[in-house]
């Protein structure tokens, strides 16, 4: 590994630990880890919030994730460490050491790392996850969605190895950090899209 490239996945890291919810709540009084889910991402902020904050937390998160690559392609590094840097900017977000290492589920910042890598997969992930939601009003559902069509995608359509591998981590790592939504949806007690925390 060169010092090019730690420097990159570093930078990309941090980008990706800029904890964009939690400092908009903060000028609204709010510490969004203590409402709601606890999560420090866009739909939390919505139900906490209201939609003005959510959609600028949420273009914040998707930029992070589109600024770690371009970071990576900037420097002159291989889309290899590009894709890699992508990465680790939804782990930054996911696990920010600004809050303990905690953080969001990762939706925003993952889309925005796949739409720059990989614009065709991105978008009709994107399309499809968005029906999903407005269908079904579970913001986890359609996010869940996006992630088996994104993993779906890059398996059957040929792919370089980087990309395949990437984006197959950031479903997986999706998956997982929506696994308490998935029995809260078996459960019948997840909250629908436009509830209010109480």
């Amino acid at each position: 590994m060169t010092p090019t490239a730690l420097l990159a996945l570093l930078l990309s890291y941090l980008i990706g630990a800029v904890p964009a919810a939690a400092l908009l709540a903060r000028t609204r009084g709010v510490d969004i880890r203590k409402v709601g889910s606890g999560n420090s991402g866009a739909t939390n902020v919505l139900r906490s919030l209201g939609k003005g904050p959510a959609l600028a937390v949420a273009v914040f998160d998707i930029l992070k994730g589109v600024l770690a690559v371009l970071l990576a392609r900037t420097l002159g590094l291989s889309e290899g460490w590009a894709a890699l840097c992508g990465v680790l900017a939804v782990i930054g977000h996911n696990f920010s050491p600004f809050l303990g290492f905690r953080g969001g589920k990762g939706v925003a910042t993952s889309f925005g790392v796949i739409a720059i890598l990989d614009p065709v997969i991105g978008l009709v992930a994107f399309v499809l996850a968005i029906a999903c939601m407005w269908l079904t009003r579970f913001v986890s559902a359609g996010s869940i969605m996006g992630a088996f069509i994104v993993a779906a995608l890059v398996l059957v359509l040929p792919r370089p190895d980087w990309d395949r591998a990437a984006v197959l981590f950031l479903a997986a790592l999706l998956v997982w950090q929506h696994r308490e939504n998935v029995r809260k949806l078996q459960a019948g007690t997840e909250r629908r899209l436009g509830e209010k925390v109480s």
